[in-house]
């Protein structure tokens, strides 16, 4: 492994922290949508959405580009713990896709669910970090 790989590594991990960092954060604005009144006070939040959205999307699809061309440099996609890792990654595209589509009803009228429910739903994220960096620094399988 070269100098270069080091690098691309290390430059996935930070979009993929970063890229976490929007996941943690959208839904909280979810979570106050769903309760505000006034007007004025939920365009202001579908604003802080809509440009956290878009962000996050760029830097989602710059943490998968980068370890698609970590998986191309090696024979580790036969490892159980990285199909494992990549199945949950898939999960993880999933539930981001789901945030653009709460935010896209949010935008067109309102919460399709209770502020409670968007509070559990901001606990996905946090337990899909903490499978795939146990996959990643573990490797059980």
């Amino acid at each position: 492994m070269g100098n270069a790989y080091l690098w691309i590594k290390a430059l996935h991990v930070v979009f993929v922290v970063s890229w976490f960092a929007g996941l943690f954060y959208l839904p909280r604005i979810y979570v106050n949508l769903a309760m505000v009144d006034d007007g004025p006070t939920r365009e202001r939040l579908l604003l802080m959405a809509r440009k956290l959205l878009v962000f996050m999307t760029g830097l989602a699809v710059i943490a998968v580009v980068l370890g698609m061309w970590l998986l191309g440099q090696g024979a580790v996609m036969k490892a159980g713990w990285m199909q494992a890792k990549l199945l949950l990654v898939l999960l993880l595209i999933g539930y981001h896709g789901w945030c653009g589509v709460l935010y896209t009803r949010f935008a067109h009228g309102g919460p399709s669910r209770s502020h409670v429910w968007f509070r559990w739903f901001n606990e996905v994220p946090v337990l899909l970090l903490t499978a795939i960096v146990v996959l990643a620094v573990v490797k059980p399988f």
